[in-house]
């Protein structure tokens, strides 16, 4: 079989420090474990989603979900797997999502929570991971620990068709139960924070991403007004692979309904809590669990840049929002902007 992606160096590189260094196999198993239970333990739908609008560079993209022969397989548009991203599946720690080839970075730790054997087939080439083969590898460090091992480390080439009209599709043999409809109600959510997706199929449903020219999106029966703004941070403020210079920040107020207590979105669901009748979506660093932001001078720039933001959303259309909308938003005042922890 051929190996488009250099695998086996990558391999070769892994065993080499486990032989060499027993304490580095079982810092990788903890960390994998930890993002495993941790912070990725039920994000699958959401990191899909992220990979997916990654992927999809300046045209909005689609993604697919299906379920096949006991397998979860999510299929998607845009750039086809590069050596860039299969460096990164196999890293735990980098992303190469800086390079802007290969979309997949730390957090496609999150299918560890329904396999422990995924796949990743594209038009370029494929790639597999698998705990059984890894344990073959490296019996004896596999029987320190009861036979758990790293998943995510090992990685080999394979080749299998992608289906008609994707370019990638991600293939789950599952270890758990798993239902379409539980992944369906995360998507409405999904694709208002996430541009780059403009369809999301979950077996026989189907949502769209629409906008209009006065800056409203609609998502299903949802209807949102959206007011954005993006720049570049400063060198000095950029800090690790995970985070870009270029950031936005967004605020997307609900138009058919209030929206009740909320998070910051960033871009996808965090555990900071938001106090204001709209939803903030923003680019901020996060910490390693995609939780909590990460604190320092680059997430305030952004946050302080979202807070000064706000005010645009009181031209809401009163023709198109929800009675007492002008009311409900009350003004941002100086100095922090409006995230607090939970």
């Amino acid at each position: 079989m051929t190996d488009p992606f250099g695998t086996e160096a990558l391999r070769t590189s892994v065993l080499a420090a486990w032989r060499g260094s027993p304490t580095r196999f079982r810092e990788d198993a903890n960390a994998e474990e930890d993002l495993r239970i941790g912070g990725y333990r039920d994000r699958l739908l959401v990191e899909l989603a992220q990979n997916a609008a990654d992927a999809a560079g300046p045209e909005p993209g689609v993604l697919r979900i299906t379920l096949v022969d006991g397998e979860l397989r999510a299929a998607n548009t845009g750039a086809p797997l590069t050596a860039a991203g299969v460096a990164a599946l196999a890293s735990l720690r980098a992303s190469a999502k800086e390079s802007g080839v290969g979309q997949f970075g730390v957090g496609f730790a999150a299918v560890l929570a329904v396999t422990d054997a995924p796949r990743v087939v594209s038009v370029s080439g494929g790639v597999e991971f698998s705990a059984a083969r890894t344990r073959l590898e490296v019996p004896e460090l596999a029987a320190e620990r009861g036979g758990d091992v790293p998943v995510l480390r090992l990685v080999w080439p394979c080749s299998e068709p992608v289906p008609d009209g994707f370019t990638t599709e991600v293939r789950l043999p599952l270890t758990v139960d798993l239902s379409l409809d539980d992944l369906a109600a995360e998507v409405p959510d999904l694709l208002l924070a996430l541009p780059g997706l403009r369809r999301v199929e979950i077996g026989s449903q189907s949502w769209e991403r629409f906008v209009t020219a006065e800056g409203v999106v609609t998502v299903g029966s949802s209807r949102w007004l959206v007011e954005q703004v993006s720049g570049e941070l400063p060198a000095s403020l950029v800090q690790g692979v995970e985070h870009r210079p270029q950031w936005t920040a967004t605020w997307a107020y609900p138009l058919d309904e209030p929206l009740g207590e909320d998070v910051l979105h960033a871009p996808t669901p965090t555990d900071e809590r938001v106090s204001l009748p709209a939803r903030l979506i923003a680019t901020v660093p996060v910490e390693p669990s995609r939780r909590r932001v990460l604190p320092g001078a680059a997430a305030w720039s952004v946050l302080e840049s979202a807070a000064a933001l706000y005010p645009a959303l009181a031209r809401v259309p009163a023709w198109n929002a929800p009675p007492g909308a002008a009311a409900r938003l009350p003004a941002v005042r100086s100095g922090r902007p409006p995230a607090r922890r939970g």
